[in-house]
């Protein structure tokens, strides 16, 4: 049984009105090693007296804050700093103020209550040393969808000043036996909203994101046996896509056109090629070896994968072309690799290596072919999947007990755990 239409309503209760003023359009660039942008987060204004309105103002605040400081693309002023200049006053903003404490750029929000049970959230983005105002909206939500409003809020805070693709309204779907079986759930970026998926009594393993976010492929064992499925969120249907033999880590292409899956639906594991659909299934590799975990380049014209055609039955790191050819190997050194996942940007592929029986994330840099140790335990820590701007990354470990989700950025800082509830694995990151 299948239960996802009231997630998806969840979604479109949010309200976005009319943008408050014209958008100016400021792009600033970025890349690593360049500090991040000095943002001022002043407290949010309560524009009604009421305790919901204020209740509403600190969680939006929170929320957007922790948003912002995820990214790595601001960096917020401590709030000490504010202690050194005017009030602040939403109708006329004093720019050498704000210029005085290093701030670059200005965020400022207002809260009121709405219509019946609704809170309005304005937010609206000053140039500093400009002394411009560059962009502002406008939300009406239900008070339990004020961390959707922030984060949708966060997320054209981003696209405003970097024209980046935001990430703070995207979804991971995961595994967990949390309700004794293991079954489909998704949560929000930051790991709040877990919300079951699947109710079945049968697993469900790798599931797979479409780039829409409205399709998941997944395995689940029907029948005693792992076929490859096809969930439709919107409609909360499930349709087969290969039922023969055992099939298991779907891939979307980037483009949304084709699914590409393992199966050994002709006797040896091997990768497969669908329609996004599921249909008119073609077979990519033909060797002896083992050939696993597939995921494509952001451009979809290519594949990386694992196989042991070495020899040696030592699993490595390839890449072919989308239809199978020109096949060339990528990793050297390790005795086990597994999972490997091509960054958005282009330029990273990270995977899983077992050296002297401990399982961490390897961060492989296309461009120059150097390796970056990504974690550093004694625990296991697998099936790495990006964010869809290329600066984090979700993974499995069971660093302190059970397994659980975790993020990290892709140099290896900001660890966080995200579950907690039962054993969590598995995950995929929506676009």
């Amino acid at each position: 049984m299948i239960k996802a239409k009231p997630t998806i309503f969840i979604l479109l209760c949010l309200t976005l009105m009319s943008p408050l003023f014209p958008q100016q359009e400021v792009y600033i660039t970025l890349k690593e090693g360049v500090p991040a942008i000095s943002l001022a987060l002043p407290n949010f204004i309560s524009r009604t007296p009421s305790a919901g309105a204020r209740e509403a103002a600190a969680e939006l605040y929170r929320v957007l804050a922790d948003d912002l400081t995820y990214s790595r693309i601001f960096s917020l002023l401590p709030k000490k700093y504010y202690d050194y200049i005017r009030p602040l006053d939403s109708n006329n903003v004093f720019f050498k103020d704000w210029e005085s404490i290093q701030a670059n750029i200005l965020f400022v929000g207002e809260v009121a209550d709405g219509e019946g049970e609704n809170m309005v959230f304005e937010g609206k983005l000053y140039d500093v040393k400009g002394a411009r105002f560059i962009s502002g909206k406008r939300y009406q939500a239900p008070r339990d969808l004020c961390r959707l409003a922030a984060h949708r809020m966060a997320d054209e805070v981003v696209k405003v000043l970097s024209g980046e693709k935001p990430i703070f309204t995207s979804k991971i779907v995961f595994v967990s036996d949390r309700d004794g079986n293991d079954e489909l759930y998704m949560m929000d970026y930051d790991g709040q909203n877990q919300t079951r998926l699947t109710f079945n009594k049968i697993r469900d393993y790798t599931p797979a994101w479409s780039p829409d976010g409205k399709k998941i492929a997944y395995t689940s064992y029907k029948n005693l046996n792992a076929g490859l499925y096809m969930l439709d969120l919107e409609a909360g249907k499930v349709s087969p896509v290969s039922t023969r033999g055992t099939n298991f880590s779907p891939a979307f292409s980037p483009d949304g056109k084709k699914l590409a899956f393992c199966s050994t639906m002709d006797g040896n594991t091997e990768i497969y090629v669908a329609g996004a659909d599921g249909k008119n299934i073609k077979r990519l590799t033909f060797n002896e070896a083992i050939d696993a975990s597939p995921s494509w380049s952001p451009t979809s014209r290519e594949i990386t994968f694992i196989s042991d055609r070495s020899g040696l039955g030592q699993p490595q790191v390839y890449i072919m072309d989308a239809e199978g050819s020109n096949v060339r190997r990528v990793s050297f050194g390790g005795t086990y690799h597994d999972a490997p996942a091509w960054s958005p940007t282009g330029d990273r592929i990270v995977y899983v290596s077992r050296v002297e029986n401990i399982f961490d994330l390897y961060v492989l840099n296309l461009r120059n072919n150097q390796i970056v140790k990504l974690t550093e335990s004694n625990a296991r820590n697998e099936s790495p999947s990006w964010s869809s701007d290329g600066r984090h990354i979700v993974f499995t470990s069971n660093l302190g007990g059970p397994l659980q989700l975790y993020a990290i950025d892709y140099d290896g800082a900001n660890l966080r755990r995200l579950t907690s509830q039962g054993n969590n694995k598995l995950p995929d990151w929506s676009n």
